[in-house]
Formats: structure tokens, C-alpha cells, sequence
């Protein structure tokens, strides 16, 4: 099995497994992501051991999002626990149970039974006992918080009941049909959560094994033991994701990756999701104030990177495009030409697409603003794509129906695919375009301004000669 990989449409359109509905809505989910998320990737796939009951663990940034990801992502037949509440929105209510979800009753909902999770955990058990797998988001709730929150019991319960059986003779823990079980810890990363055609990792990390301990007459393993494998579930979590103190500590770290990896970023080559994770991570624990020192002046190495980024900002480019110096006026020429060429190619069907599919768009982002929260779970990204998946295909239904009402059937059963294509080059082109338009303003300012822009090229050079002392020293 690859490693880490590019998730492609076929990878999670084609392979899953279940009934007729929950594959109808695999299919549509896995449509809805990729048009969403401009690139996918998976990181750690040796981690999932395949034909075993598997408990995964995930941080949860995003709504739905998280969930339609892993279950789109991974071929096993996955059963999710989904907030109680989510059962009684009628159309969220269709997708959780064409997915095989089971209702988690939680404390911070109002007037939520808690008593009622004793028959989910049944549930679990009963599902990993038929070698299944089930996922779960201990942390309780959908958060914009920068670090990974406290995890609650409820997976460790899962996983210690699902191990554990108490012979009724003697009280002591007998074998289940479950010899071994594995809780595989995933984490979440998305470049940009709530923007469209940005970019988003799962990462698995090494699963742990749950341990078999005697339960009490209700069935409850020992506070300590779930205390114990909580706190294990928790640790497995932090190694997948990223954790700093703050959103200002977040804007730092996300700077001085992007100033690194620049050196190695070019018109044409990028490097991976998993990389610029990983090099988040070790940044993270190696610039935070106490590491590299509290103070934001020109003698820190915090300092200086925050005061290069920001006479990029004045220039308006970033550290990315300091890489023209290393290209030849022909390659860059070459570039442009190719890229403007295909714009200018795509144009006759990009225009009508943008047109055709801006009020969907403008709709989903207003729908987005309007209901950013269920409860006390963030869901604007959740909205925005089931937004876009009722309303683009309802676009291009209203195109094919004033086709058949003006030109007849003939025109209308051409204008429904051709509507989806004109969208897909106009989305395609905007694209080319932002990309295009930093380096565009790279190549005027290295014009107008060469000497300020080769001394911030050196002192990019310098900044990563010093970040590469202990960025390579850390632990990936």
C-alpha cells in the first residue's frame, strides 16, 4: 500500500462498500470534496492494517467536513458517531443514516438523554465483533480552536467494552470475539478550512491496542483504565496534528513554513501536503516564544522572519516569488505564455460557466455566513458544501429547463452537460489565474525594484540557512 498519496476521484468514487444508498451518497460526497478541496492527500496509509476491527480517532476542525472526509477517503466500511441532534435535521438526517451513523448524546446539547449512549456503545461493540470499524471525534465538538482540546472517555469506554467481557461466575474479564483492537489516531489539516479550492491531509499515525480489563456489573470498565487509554488516545493525537497557542502563533508558524519551503517552490513544483505539515510541526516547537525567545525585536530570529514577511507585503508578493531570480527570462516567458495561451483557449466556455454559476456560488457563501454554528459545533464549510450540492446541480437543471422551453428538447439535453463543463473550465481558469497573478507581480516588481528584491532574496536565503539548524535537527 502507498504511503502517502494524492486521493483521486477513482480512488474514492469506486471502492466503497455497503448498500445501494450509502454508496449513491459515497458517490456524491466524493464529487462535492474534489470540486471543494483543490487538492487531497493521504499521509501514514501504512498505519491502517486492513481486515481488522479498527476504532478510529480524529481531531475535529470542520463540521462534516472531517467525517465525509475519512469516510470518503478510506474503502473499510466506516460507521460514524454524529451528534444526537444531527438525527433531527431531516436532510442531515438521510446522510447520516445512509452512512450506518449511531447517535451520540451529549452533555452540551440541551435536553440530550446521556443515559441513551449505553445502547450506542452496544452498537459499537456489536459492529466490531463483525470485524468493522468505527470513528469517532473525542474531542466533543466541531472548534476553530489552534490546538487539539481536552479528549473525552467516550472512545476508550468503546474500545475497553468492546475488548473486555466479564465471566459471570467468576467477575474476571473472558475472551471476546475480538482478540486484538486497534484505535488508529487520525489527523485533520486543511490549508483554509472555509475557502473554496483550497487544500486539506489525512494524516494516520500508529495505532495503539486497547488492553482487556474486568468490567463491573454494569458492564463500565475501571475509571483508571479508561483514564489510561484516554490519555494514550490523546498523545496518539497530538503526534497527528498541529498545535500551537494561538491564532497570532499560527500566523507565524504559517509564515515562517511558507518562507522555508519557498526556496524549494517554483513556477511549476510544489511540494507535498505531508511535507509542509510535518515542517509546521517542527517549526511549531521549535519558534514558539519560549523555544526562540519572547521578544518580537530584529535580534530574534522570530523578529526577522516577521519583518521580512512584511516588506514582502509592502512589495505585494510573497517569499514564493523571490524563486524568479533563479529562473531564466525564457522560462519564465515560457510559463506565462503556456498558461495565458490555455486561458485564453478556455475563455468561449469559462465566461458563460462563471456567469452561469455565480449565484450558486454567491448563495453558498451568504448561506455560510448566515448559519455558522449548530449548537456549540462550528459548520460554516458544512454548509457551504451541501449548500453547493443542491444548488449547482439545480443551476444546471434551470439552464436545461429554459433551453427546452426556447430551442426544444435537443438543446436542452446538450445544455445540461455543457453547463457542468463551462463550470468546470471556469473554475479551472480562475485558478491559472491567482496562480498566475502573484508571479505576474513578482516579474513587475523585480523590474522596477531588482536591487530591494535580490537583497530579499538573500536575506531568504540567510533566514533558511539559520531555520535549517533546527528544522532538520527536530523529530519529524
Amino acid at each position: 500500500m502507498r504511503d502517502a498519496y494524492v486521493l483521486r476521484f477513482r480512488d474514492m468514487a469506486l471502492r466503497q462498500k455497503g448498500g445501494w444508498t450509502r454508496r449513491l451518497v459515497h458517490f456524491i460526497l466524493s464529487i462535492a470534496l474534489r470540486l471543494f478541496f483543490r487538492r487531497i492527500e493521504i499521509g501514514g496509509a501504512r498505519y491502517v492494517p486492513p481486515g481488522e476491527p479498527l476504532i478510529f480517532v480524529s481531531n475535529h476542525p470542520n463540521g462534516l467536513i472531517d467525517p465525509a472526509l475519512i469516510f470518503c477517503a478510506l474503502p473499510r466500511r466506516i460507521s460514524f458517531l454524529a451528534k444526537s441532534t444531527l438525527f433531527r435535521i431531516p436532510v442531515i438526517k438521510f446522510l447520516v443514516n445512509a452512512v450506518e451513523s449511531l447517535p451520540l448524546y451529549r452533555r452540551v446539547d440541551t435536553d440530550e438523554d446521556i443515559s441513551k449512549n449505553r445502547l450506542t456503545f452496544e452498537q459499537c461493540h456489536a459492529l466490531l465483533g463483525q470485524n468493522r470499524c468505527i470513528a469517532l471525534f473525542p474531542e466533543g465538538v466541531s472548534h476553530n480552536a489552534t490546538r487539539l482540546m481536552p479528549v473525552k472517555t467516550g472512545a476508550a469506554r468503546i474500545a475497553l467494552g468492546a475488548i473486555s467481557v466479564t465471566h459471570p461466575a467468576t467477575g474476571d474479564a473472558a475472551p471476546t470475539p475480538i482478540r486484538i483492537l486497534k484505535i488508529v489516531p487520525v489527523g485533520l489539516y486543511y490549508t483554509s478550512k472555509t475557502s473554496f479550492r483550497s487544500e486539506a491531509l489525512i494524516r494516520f499515525g500508529t495505532p495503539i491496542e486497547a488492553r482487556a480489563v474486568p468490567l463491573d456489573a454494569l458492564g463500565e470498565p475501571p475509571r483508571e483504565a479508561v483514564k489510561e487509554l484516554s490519555n494514550r488516545i490523546e498523545e496518539s493525537l497530538l503526534e497527528v496534528t498541529l498545535n500551537v497557542e494561538d491564532d497570532e502563533e499560527l500566523g507565524v508558524v504559517s509564515k515562517a513554513q511558507e518562507l522555508f519551503s519557498s526556496l524549494y517552490e517554483s513556477l511549476s513544483l510544489r511540494q507535498t501536503l505531508s511535507a509542509e505539515f510535518d515542517l509546521r510541526r517542527r517549526i511549531a516547537e521549535k519558534l514558539s516564544p519560549a523555544t526562540a525567545g519572547a521578544g518580537k525585536g530584529e535580534d530574534t530570529l522570530r523578529g526577522r522572519i516577521l519583518k521580512h514577511e512584511e516588506e514582502l507585503g509592502a512589495l505585494g508578493i510573497n517569499a514564493e516569488n523571490l524563486s524568479l531570480l533563479t529562473h531564466t527570462r525564457w522560462n519564465v516567458f515560457r510559463h506565462f505564455l503556456l498558461r495565458g495561451a490555455l486561458v485564453l483557449l478556455l475563455l468561449p466556455l469559462s465566461i458563460p460557466g462563471a456567469l452561469l454559476h455565480l449565484p450558486a456560488f454567491l448563495a453558498c457563501d451568504l448561506l455560510s455566513r448566515l448559519y455558522r454554528r449548530h449548537g456549540v459545533d462550528e459548520i460554516a464549510p458544512t454548509v457551504k458544501i451541501l449548500a453547493a450540492i443542491a444548488l449547482m446541480p439545480l443551476t444546471w437543471l434551470v439552464v436545461a429547463a429554459l433551453s427546452y422551453f426556447s430551442w426544444g428538447w435537443r438543446v436542452a439535453l446538450l445544455a445540461f452537460p455543457l453547463s457542468i463543463v463551462c463550470g468546470y473550465a471556469a473554475m479551472r481558469s480562475l485558478e491559472m489565474l491567482y496562480d498566475m497573478r502573484g508571479w505576474f507581480k513578482g516579474v513587475l516588481v523585480l523590474v522596477n525594484n531588482r536591487r530591494r528584491v535580490l537583497r530579499l532574496f538573500l536575506e531568504r536565503r540567510a533566514l533558511h540557512q539559520e531555520m535549517s539548524k533546527f528544522v532538520e535537527a527536530a523529530p519529524k
